[in-house]
């Protein structure tokens, strides 16, 4: 049994249901939770509260940006381009108990979307947030999206997870274009210890917000930058594969799936 999410057409309701895969891929605007998230969705449903989990430095990080991606992959429209899923997560991450966000003009210029009205048009037509007062500064915006209410844990540790997605170790970019900073996000929220990592491409590419073929030419480019070492797409599993760049001074041997691209 999985667990999956499904919005209604306008996306203002939602519900989560316990279903089979094939029910799943059968029902329109639904994504299956990824474990990680339905693991913690469950743990709140059962009686008494979850034991207390020590974590190395980063891993909390990663895990709540990998599950606010995995929401939005749901909530915002297939096709949203990559620099407004990057501007709807760190609203998301940042929001209060009222759905309201304030962003400094630094943090909207480090992202290149400081005089980037298109972005917030193409949320605010989704209906999942409202046009921010430009005049003034920090931007002050409030969320449409009720479910964001409901985010756990508490706003300091979501707060930094914004910050570790502006740099989300191992895979930091120098500035650049929001599909390949998106995409290098999106793997490293899938990257844990072991030399070796994977996802599906369906996760990749709805996360992403683009083409499977998309994604093999921007992960082709991460390769090209030594942002990662190589990569492969198991067509058989439908699986993507990758190998990120040892740090300096150490030495790493990873063998990926036959038909490694690198």
């Amino acid at each position: 049994m999985l667990l999956a999410l499904t919005r209604d057409r306008s996306g203002r309701t939602w519900r989560l249901a316990d279903t089979c895969a094939a029910c799943a891929a059968a029902t329109s605007n639904t994504a299956v939770v990824p474990d990680t998230l339905s693991g913690s969705l469950r743990q709140q449903a059962s009686l008494g509260p979850p034991p207390p989990a020590r974590r190395s430095h980063g891993v909390q990080e990663r895990e709540r940006v990998r599950e606010m991606l995995t929401y939005l992959g749901t909530a915002l429209p297939r096709f949203t381009s990559p620099a407004a899923r990057l501007l709807a997560l760190q609203c998301a991450l940042r929001a209060d108990t009222r759905a309201h966000v304030r962003l400094p003009a630094g943090l909207l210029r480090g992202m290149r979307l400081r005089h980037n009205r298109e972005v917030w048009l193409e949320l605010a037509h989704a209906g999942w947030l409202e046009l921010p007062d430009v005049r003034a500064l920090p931007w002050q915006v409030r969320l449409l999206d009720a479910t964001v209410l409901d985010q756990a844990p508490g706003r300091r540790t979501r707060c930094r997870a914004a910050d570790w997605a502006l740099r989300p170790v191992p895979l930091v970019l120098p500035a650049t274009a929001p599909a390949l900073r998106l995409t290098a996000l999106v793997l490293a929220a899938h990257t844990g210890a072991r030399p070796e990592h994977s996802t599906d491409m369906d996760i990749l590419t709805r996360l992403c917000g683009h083409s499977p073929q998309q994604a093999g030419e921007l992960l082709d480019r991460l390769v090209t930058t030594r942002t990662l070492r190589a990569w492969h797409h198991n067509r058989e599993t439908d699986e993507v594969f990758w190998a990120t760049v040892p740090a300096a001074g150490t030495h790493a041997s990873v063998a990926l799936p036959h038909g490694h691209r690198a």
